[in-house]
């Protein structure tokens, strides 16, 4: 999807309640895994910032970006004083030109993001060149079984661009799913350290 399709979503993002409980699923896994306080934080592909607005009570600083325009209007209308917006997709380009992207983060969360992307390996090390030495980069997407087609990530497809990436110390884990009518739909974490 270009970033105008999320445009149309997202005015009414925030009242989905399936949007809302994936965010607070992925904030309990990261914080049963992680400590979140005080850390500069990426969250890259945020949309509304429905995790930002949860990890906003204990980061000390977070960067949001996503390339919808329309989703980072709504965050913004949000007025969330430790959290800075930027309304791009993400580049080496943006990343040499943007101040907020000069300073390196504690921790990257990649929130249901990764698997819309056009190139999930590159877009994987662009991140982790923003990553400070022992920072985490967290992804979560929909999890499929190796050689499935259709959206989402195999462990084997996560763990391998983590390693390529230059991440180590990488787990991947299936910490909760979704309903999705009469089908469970599980959801891959995986934690890559730099």
């Amino acid at each position: 999807m270009s970033s105008n399709d999320w445009d149309d979503y997202a005015e009414e993002w925030d009242t989905n309640d399936d949007v809302n409980r994936y965010s607070e699923k992925a904030f309990d896994a990261l914080t049963t895994a992680l400590s979140i306080d005080n850390l500069r934080i990426l969250d890259f592909g945020c949309g509304t910032g429905l995790l930002s607005e949860k990890l906003a009570h204990q980061a000390n600083f977070i960067v949001a970006l996503d390339p919808s325009t329309k989703m980072i209007e709504v965050l913004r209308n949000k007025k969330i004083k430790n959290v800075d917006t930027i309304a791009e997709e993400l580049t080496s380009e943006l990343i040499s030109k943007n101040h907020l992207l000069q300073q390196k983060f504690d921790l990257i969360v990649c929130s249901s993001a990764l698997a819309f992307v056009p190139e999930y390996e590159k877009t994987l090390t662009l991140l982790t060149h923003l990553l400070k030495g022992s920072g985490y980069l967290v992804q979560w997407d929909w999890y499929k079984e190796e050689g499935e087609e259709g959206s989402g990530f195999s462990k084997q497809q996560v763990k391998d661009a983590f390693e390529s990436a230059g991440l180590s110390k990488v787990a991947v884990t299936i910490p909760f799913s979704m309903q999705a009518g009469n089908n469970a739909m599980d959801v891959i974490m995986g934690i890559g350290y730099l």
